[in-house]
């Protein structure tokens, strides 16, 4: 059984840092592409980060320069370093992965994925 769990998540002051856990179980991580959504009270999901093998990564614009987002093989566990955090990304972080992505640029719209974990919360105070 295919099974994404988060960790990490927490209280943080404006301008610190967090870093995101994603455990996969039943398959490697490597296979296709993982990706960190993340929606807030009343807005809808939205990506943040996705990463697939060789490097490939994407980010969205709103978190390019503070994110980065890793795979780590041996551990089948993809991670998201988050510095320089402000109140606007406080939301419930959410990671998927999509085992049968077979292009090459990782997307970070949510209807590519279909393996999602439960969530991990951030909460950023100004």
């Amino acid at each position: 059984q295919v099974q994404l769990v988060e960790s990490g998540g927490g209280s943080v002051q404006s301008g610190g840092s967090l870093r995101l856990s994603c455990a996969g179980s039943g398959y490697s991580l490597s296979s296709g592409c993982v990706a960190w959504f993340r929606q807030a009270p009343g807005k809808e999901r939205e990506g943040v980060a996705s990463v697939a093998s060789f490097g490939r990564v994407n980010y969205a614009e709103s978190v390019k320069g503070r994110f980065t987002i890793s795979l780590d093989n041996a551990k089948n566990t993809v991670y998201l370093q988050m510095n320089s955090l402000q109140a606007e990304d406080s939301a419930m972080y959410y990671c998927a992965a999509a085992p049968s992505f077979s292009g090459w640029y990782p997307p970070i719209s949510p209807e590519k994925y279909t393996v999602w974990g439960q969530g991990t919360q951030v909460t950023v105070s100004s």
